[in-house]
């Protein structure tokens, strides 16, 4: 169970990176688009890069937030020191990190603040993925030297 603690872990930070790379994907697709004289409005029919919005979407409302909660739920037995403590930690931090985005189109100087929770939740994730290997490390004792017989 301490492996899947710490797949899912580490499963959350990638799927972070992920969240940046189709966010920048998006973002730079608009831009070339514009840039070529497109214009965006809701007659659109799209852009290049238009599904790195949908991706950035779903990873972040659906399965970043299951993944989290089934770090949660994995923490529990795992029984790593802490582990469950820094799960709640990440599910927390995931769980500000959707309402954010959510209320960035409201809000859209609170994109900044999504943006900057994302590289903490990455911290975090890590962070947790990284008490499975302090929690089994191996104590190195020193040598024991046989003695002869006599």
């Amino acid at each position: 169970m301490k492996n899947v603690y710490r797949v899912l872990a580490y499963a959350v930070a990638a799927l972070v990176a992920v969240q940046a790379a189709s966010i920048a994907y998006a973002l730079f697709g608009l831009a070339k688009y514009i840039d070529g004289g497109g214009a965006v409005d809701k007659n659109s029919d799209g852009f290049p890069g238009v599904g790195g919005l949908m991706a950035h979407g779903v990873g972040g409302q659906l399965v970043i937030p299951v993944v989290a909660l089934a770090l949660l739920v994995v923490s529990f037995f795992a029984h790593v020191p802490g582990g469950v403590r820094w799960a709640l930690i990440v599910l927390g931090t995931v769980v500000v990190q959707v309402a954010l985005g959510i209320f960035s189109h409201s809000l859209p100087a609170l994109g900044a603040v999504h943006g900057a929770l994302a590289l903490v939740l990455f911290g975090v994730a890590v962070t947790a993925a990284m008490r499975v290997g302090s929690a089994t490390s191996v104590v190195d004792e020193p040598a024991r030297v046989a003695t002869p017989v006599a």
